[in-house]
């Protein structure tokens, strides 16, 4: 009789971890679609030939102008981190870590010159990972009404940004 009492405890255990599992998928999703329209201009403009063409073109032409991107990526971030069901906001451990190297607010000098593609590759890598992680919630925000299952490879990127797993 202990046993199955055992059982019963963490099976109700389990499925209560597993509807909270849900309902966080759930107001990430609520959350993206209440946002959609300032995600979608977001990704417009850093889609845009200025916004995008330019920042990388800035990178392969090695103009002080890329370390614009610091600043570009720092605000789809910030508009990312505020669609967080989560309390304390925190985003993936990998992505915060590549964001930070790559918004370190680091300013252009000559010297960086010679060592042009350490310093400033970072910036391209985090513009490149934050705007995939903006064309993810807006595509899924227009695609999903309800948090799907099995999960699209983009809609389960989202949620291991989020720490939703």
């Amino acid at each position: 009789m202990e046993k199955i009492k055992k059982f019963i405890t963490i099976t109700i255990d389990m499925s209560d971890i597993i509807k909270q599992y849900l309902q966080k998928q759930q107001d990430l999703l609520d959350n993206i679609k209440a946002d959609l329209p300032r995600l979608e201009h977001m990704l417009e403009t850093y889609s845009s030939p200025g916004g995008y063409e330019d920042h990388i073109y800035r990178f392969y032409c090695e103009s002080f102008k890329v370390y614009s991107l610091q600043m570009a990526t720092k605000q789809i971030v910030d508009n990312l981190r505020n669609l967080s069901p989560n309390e304390d906001k925190k985003l993936d451990s990998y992505f915060e870590k590549i964001i930070q190297e790559g918004t370190s607010g680091k300013k252009w000098e000559l010297k960086h010159n010679k060592d042009w593609y350490h310093q400033t590759v970072p910036f391209v890598n985090a513009f490149f990972h934050a705007k995939f992680f903006l064309e993810m919630a807006v595509k899924y925000g227009h695609e999903l009404e309800e948090a799907p299952k099995p999960r699209p490879y983009g809609w389960a990127a989202l949620l291991s940004l989020y720490n939703i797993k």
